[in-house]
């Protein structure tokens, strides 16, 4: 439900703010004052689309909110989850601010959102129905939306059955067309991974090959360096002027005074322990010279296989586990793509049975729409009644076309208003009178299955007077008996049946037109209510009229 409305440099309204109730709020004033600036606003603030030329003159933006409360409305909690939109209190407030730069700005509860963003959730909030912008009624691609609420309770699982079924068909149809798509672009890529796989298979690499490659060649580059000083270090500690005869030497003197403190006896252990650890190091050393030896032409191959790996690395991945892997899922993909005729025959299969599955559910969705359809005839057929439309005539008209997200059905609603005419779809009904009340009669029925609760009716009543007026006030005041109702209107018989009366009203102020909203006390509601019945301004008559006027309505919403 709508609760506040805010307005700021939009048009002729510099600023106001509104608070909103349940039931009927009408909204009336002279032609030109802004009532219909209002209902645009809450247009835009719903997603619609918007042009700086709205922008107030002088104003560099102009910024629109709104809060809504949504205890009940589970289609908008829906919306808001997949957004990631996070709501307290049951309250989402819509922000819009609009730019002289043609830029658009939108948040929902805080957040930064797009256009159609806004228009997702704005559509399960608020529905704007006019006499040129009937919206889902008018949509004829939205019939089939409109009878699947009207028939919620039977179609919900079945519906939800069929749409993942069918959401089988679509991924599997779009593997089909990928392995169909293009055989010359098939068979060169074929080609391609046959060349890539037979240089990988060639190349034989091995896991920890380069770095043993790297270790290796380090060796034999820098091997008269390393004979040198492996050479001049044996004979430092081995040769005529020996290291370890040097220290051989004081571990003797140490070993003769040991006894004497424990000092001199760790001395002798730790000189001990280094000439054993010398001796040690010049075995070493003597072996490695024995093993030392160059070979140019091993250099030479190592070289060879480092480059023919750096090659590959620029091709296949950056090291040689990376182009191992790599082989690895070409070889899966030859295999997989030389095994498509077959896999695209077999996925064929599977496309023909589950397509048989999907008529067998479409056609169970059709029968419970068109018992829902029928029902809806009969259900608007009374409306129609009730408005003094008694020889009009609607009708649920079914089509078969291909299979889509929500079955086989194309929806359309025809009509006919006058006898011996024929039926037509609704959008080509031409008298303003008649598509008012037929929009109203419809519009009576589908807001008890949309699960919107706030519902804008901006001069439905056009082209209408007497008691068609008076039926069309009564079926307004219906429909907002379930949900909250705000109507521009110029009839009396309308006005006379709200909860809550607003009067709009344009004012010049230091050369500026503003635009002011006031809610009338029942004095004033009288006056106003009179004065659209004179025209003029109020007389006596008028006056005690539009109090019976006002009295009649509410015994009507008390029997009602």
């Amino acid at each position: 439900m709508l609760q506040e409305l805010s307005i700021r440099h939009l048009a002729i309204i510099e600023e106001i703010s509104l608070s909103f109730k349940k039931g009927l709020t009408v909204l009336t004033g002279e032609t030109g004052a802004g009532k219909s600036i209002i209902i645009d606003a809450l247009g835009l603030i719903v997603g619609g689309r918007a042009s700086n030329d709205l922008i107030r003159h002088g104003a560099d933006k102009a910024d629109l909110e709104a809060l809504f409360t949504i205890e009940k409305n589970k289609r908008a909690h829906s919306v808001l989850e997949e957004l990631g939109i996070e709501v307290e209190d049951e309250m989402v407030v819509l922000h819009r601010t609009l730019m002289r730069s043609g830029k658009n700005v939108c948040r929902i509860n805080g957040k930064l959102v797009t256009t159609t963003n806004l228009r997702d959730v704005g559509e399960t909030l608020l529905d704007i129905h006019s006499q040129h912008e009937s919206q889902d009624l008018m949509n004829d691609a939205h019939h089939i939306y409109l009878i699947d609420q009207f028939a919620a309770e039977k179609i919900a699982e079945p519906l939800k059955a069929y749409q993942l079924l069918y959401a089988e068909l679509k991924n599997k149809r779009q593997e089909f067309n990928r392995f169909n798509k293009n055989e010359q672009e098939l068979a060169q890529r074929i080609d391609m991974l046959h060349f890539q796989n037979k240089e990988l298979e060639a190349a034989n690499l091995v896991l920890g090959e380069e770095e043993e490659l790297a270790a290796e060649r380090s060796l034999l580059a820098n091997y008269e360096k390393i004979n040198h000083n492996v050479e001049a270090s044996y004979d430092l500690l081995q040769g005529e002027q020996s290291t370890l005869d040097q220290v051989a030497k004081v571990m003797n003197h140490l070993t003769a005074i040991q006894e004497v403190d424990g000092r001199y006896k760790e001395w002798f252990e730790t000189v001990q322990t280094a000439y054993f650890s010398l001796s040690d190091v010049a075995s070493d050393l003597n072996q490695e010279l024995s093993t030392l030896e160059y070979n140019p032409e091993q250099l030479n191959n190592i070289e060879t296989r480092m480059d023919i790996i750096n090659q590959l690395k620029r091709k296949y991945g950056d090291s040689v586990a990376e182009m191992m892997a790599y082989h690895e899922k070409i070889s899966q993909e030859i295999e997989h793509l030389e095994h498509s005729e077959s896999h695209s025959e077999q996925l064929q299969k599977e496309i023909e049975i589950v397509n048989e599955k999907l008529q067998l559910l479409a056609n169970d969705l059709t029968i419970i729409r068109q018992q829902a359809a029928e029902e809806l005839t009969v259900s608007i057929h009374d409306e129609f009644k009730e408005l003094y439309m008694d020889k009009a005539i609607f009708k649920v008209n079914f089509e078969t076309q291909e299979l889509g997200e929500r079955g086989n059905n194309r929806i359309q609603f025809y009509t006919s208003t006058n006898p011996g005419e024929p039926l037509k779809p609704l959008h080509k009904i031409a008298s303003g009178g008649e598509l008012s009340r037929m929009m109203l009669a419809m519009k009576t029925i589908f807001s008890k299955h949309q699960g919107i609760t706030s519902i804008i009716f901006d001069e439905v009543d056009t082209g209408v007077s007497g008691r068609v007026a008076q039926a069309i006030g009564q079926k307004i005041y219906s429909v907002s008996v379930g949900s909250q109702v705000l109507c521009i209107s110029h009839l009396p018989q309308v006005a006379a049946m709200a909860d809550n009366h607003y009067h709009i009203e344009k004012t010049v102020s230091a050369s500026r037109t503003r635009t002011t909203v006031s809610e009338l006390s029942l004095d004033k509601r009288v006056a106003e209510i009179a004065m659209m019945m004179s025209g003029v301004e109020m007389t006596t008559s008028t006056e005690m009229h539009a109090r019976e006027l006002i009295q009649q309505s509410e015994k009507m919403k008390n029997i009602g």
